[in-house]
């Protein structure tokens, strides 16, 4: 008699084990080899429907790289092997707070981890959220008041990103389109010129994993190393980059998670009975309003914004929908972004939602974030819709996102178009999202 196939939830739990390093979760074995910030915000919680102590132990292990002026790093290095060379390539080191006897990056990613703290409260009893968020609290408290201190230098309530991979979507067109229109070298103007990306994609390890068609460009890859290197020689202090660089941007993406991480440190604050800092409070309340600012009037969308000259770089992308997760905007905004959602020509794909809209010149099926649909924004999408009274949306949006996983399997994103996976097998975040909405 044959087994019976494992249950998806089943299959999803195996992954993440599969992936288990201990203390922490790594996204996918062998091309992702560290730890990243929001990866293991959006595993904890899955992981908390199956063994909370364990979903704790995600955040916990994230503390670690904490650096001493509240910076949540994106990347804590790993220490295996030769994915030392990783560490010399950030060199972290090089500021002084960075944290001690532990390699991460020199920048940091979306603030997913209020929304993990408090999903994993929602498991706990009264007395064990209570002592689950005295441990957690410092560690939001710090980090979101380093986002306003260091990242809101006019303190004008939106917070500035530094590098696309801050984002979280690494290779997303309005930053693209930037960095190539601006910012781009001329060493790396020469090589494109002269056509050299094939000589040098053979150096690449992502497409060692990943076909080249399904991730970033070379041309693409090499001006995100440089945006890197400029950073690390500036010891990753955001005073010395921004006095030397113009390449400077408030993320739609980031400062909509941040609005939202916002309202749940308040939340947590409530319940512990704790009062925010006065300053840290002010300045929340005025990022809100700000948000506002990032709307364009004429398409009746959300774009992230230069820093410098206040300038919306309208380029279209999945960017314009995540105010539906921030929760801070109008019933009548809102309702205009699911109308773009169920546009078939905009973001209503078979298999939605694309990263870029289907009418963007930028949009390919299976290019990393330049179109194809990733389980983490559908989810932020789907808690968004909840939360505005889009109970049928969210629930369609649930039901496609999950038919996608079930039919393809837990691979990092999918194309809009057809549903066909794309990118690295057994992803994490794609099966701890799953395990969520399978409880959702």
């Amino acid at each position: 008699m044959e087994k019976p196939e494992p249950s998806l939830f089943d299959q999803a739990i195996s992954v993440l084990e599969t992936n288990n390093h201990g203390t922490y979760t790594v996204p996918a074995s062998g091309m992702y080899p560290h730890q990243w910030l929001w990866d293991s915000c959006f595993i904890a919680i899955g992981q908390r429907h199956y063994d909370v102590d364990r979903a704790k132990q995600e955040l916990l292990s994230l503390t670690r790289g904490q650096w001493a002026n509240g910076m949540m790093p994106n990347m804590i290095l790993s220490k295996m092997g030769s994915r030392v060379r990783h560490g010399n390539v950030w060199r972290s080191w090089l500021n002084p707070n960075a944290p001690e006897g532990v390699v991460t990056s020199g920048i940091t990613q979306p603030p997913m981890l209020a929304e993990a703290v408090i999903r994993i409260g929602q498991k706990l009893n009264k007395t064990e959220r209570h002592n689950w968020y005295r441990i957690m609290y410092p560690v939001l408290i710090a980090y979101h008041q380093w986002l306003y201190d260091d990242r809101d230098p006019h303190s004008e309530g939106l917070v500035l990103q530094i590098h696309p991979w801050e984002t979280g979507l690494d290779n997303t067109p309005p930053w693209m389109q930037e960095l190539i229109e601006h910012q781009l070298p001329l060493w790396i103007r020469t090589v494109n010129k002269l056509r050299l990306e094939p000589l040098i994609n053979i150096l690449r390890s992502d497409t060692k994993f990943v076909h080249p068609s399904q991730r970033l460009s070379t041309l693409e890859a090499l001006a995100l190393f440089s945006v890197q290197r400029r950073l690390r020689r500036k010891n990753y202090d955001t005073t010395r980059i921004l006095t030397h660089s113009l390449f400077a941007i408030e993320d739609a993406t980031f400062n909509a998670i941040f609005i939202r991480a916002n309202d749940l440190l308040i939340e947590i604050a409530k319940e512990l009975r704790k009062k925010i800092p006065e300053n840290l409070m002010d300045n929340i309340n005025k990022t809100k309003d700000s948000y506002e600012q990032l709307w364009d009037q004429y398409s009746n969308q959300y774009y992230s914004r230069e820093f410098v000259t206040h300038r919306l770089i309208k380029v279209p992308s999945i960017a314009t929908l995540m105010p539906l997760y921030a929760g801070s905007i109008s019933n009548e905004r809102a309702s205009r972004l699911v109308k773009l959602i169920e546009d078939p020509h905009q973001f209503g794909t078979n298999y939605p939602i694309p990263t870029v809209p289907l009418s963007s010149e930028w949009f390919q099926a299976h290019r990393y974030w330049q179109g194809p649909t990733w389980i983490n924004t559908n989810w932020l999408i789907i808690d968004g819709l909840r939360r505005y009274g889009f109970y049928d949306q969210a629930e369609a949006l649930k039901e496609t996102t999950l038919d996608l996983v079930e039919k393809h399997g837990m691979y990092e994103y999918f194309s809009p178009i057809d549903g066909s996976p794309a990118g690295i097998a057994n992803f994490s975040w794609t099966a701890a999202l799953t395990i969520d909405l399978l409880n959702s």
